[in-house]
């Protein structure tokens, strides 16, 4: 695959410095403010460097997504692409840059490195007839201190031509299509991720959530209970598992109102030839086990002020 990950993205906020400390708590890594201005408002994952930076914007929504690629020659196929869907491509000095119509998000593909991540064993789990750990407690009660991302994962968004945005990830970016649900949303990769970026049919464009990859489920937990011990109201749904895409879950709730979700375990493409798309309806398309989902989850309490522009934050 010629596109690989994601590398960076910017959120719009109408208040960054409360949202900034939020990200701080979810275990993300600030900048120094002794090398930049405004750098406490960039953070940085384990593995993937920085990956997020918190910006002041009037509604709270996604403003630019980076996309790594491997070499030049598939910044050049990507210009056909879009230039063949009739987006407007601008060169920049690092890569190229283009705007899906329907989320509103600017689109920036660049060449960068792969990821380089440190494998994570997984811990020995005792099992019916198996006793793969004895005369010791699970690792994942004995561990200690704040849990660190590894990586973003993938960005969910409304837009509001969801079939375009499809196009515009898919046939003009590059993006592979892992799952749908017909009408309504399309699970892309841009690497061997089940799903970098969802796209979702929606009344106005805005951000959803972001998501951020954990060593395990017990950090899932760790990392879920951490921020509600500061906040009990940040708490939006888990702990479950999805159905599209495997991974464990637990959503958080930031205080511009964008969700942030704690995933691990999720489903893995390296073959294309060996994996066949689905589609899903219902609540099956959503989740496995878990709690159900809350209204809020599915139709954000501010959705009304974002489409009539008179968002507040929380």
């Amino acid at each position: 695959m010629a596109l690989h990950r994601l590398t960076k993205i910017v959120m719009g906020v109408p208040n960054p410095d409360e949202t900034a400390a939020y990200y701080t708590d979810f275990g993300l890594a600030p900048g120094n403010l002794d090398t930049a201005p405004n750098a406490d408002r960039t953070f940085s994952t384990v593995d993937g460097g920085e990956q997020l930076q918190v910006v002041h914007n009037d509604r709270r929504r996604l403003l630019q997504m980076g996309v790594g690629a491997d070499d030049p020659d598939d910044l050049d196929r990507v210009v056909a692409s879009l230039t063949d869907l009739e987006v407007p491509v601008e060169r920049t000095e690092r890569g190229i840059r283009a705007m899906d119509p329907g989320t509103g998000v600017v689109v920036l593909v660049e060449v960068a490195d792969r990821y380089d991540q440190e494998p994570t064993p997984a811990p020995a789990y005792n099992s019916p007839g198996v006793n793969a750990r004895t005369e010791s407690r699970a690792p994942g009660i004995e561990r200690e201190g704040v849990v660190r991302p590894r990586k973003l994962g993938h960005v969910v968004l409304g837009s509001t031509d969801q079939e375009f945005s499809q196009k515009f990830f898919q046939q003009g970016i590059g993006f592979k299509v892992s799952d749908t649900v017909p009408g309504l949303a399309a699970f892309m990769r841009c690497s061997t991720d089940h799903h970098n970026v969802l796209v979702q049919q929606a009344p106005v464009a805005f951000l959803h959530h972001t998501s951020w990859q954990v060593d395990d489920v017990d950090e899932v937990g760790r990392g879920a209970t951490s921020m509600l011990e500061k906040d009990p109201d940040r708490h939006v749904w888990g702990l479950g598992r999805h159905h599209v895409g495997s991974n464990f879950f637990w959503y958080l709730k930031d205080p511009a109102g964008n969700f942030s979700e704690y995933y691990a375990d999720l489903d893995c493409i390296v073959d294309d030839a060996l994996w066949t798309p689905g589609v899903w309806e219902g609540t099956r398309g959503l989740f496995n086990w878990g709690p159900p989902p809350p209204p809020s989850f599915l139709a954000p309490d501010d959705l009304a002020e974002l489409m009539t522009g008179a968002h507040q934050p929380g």
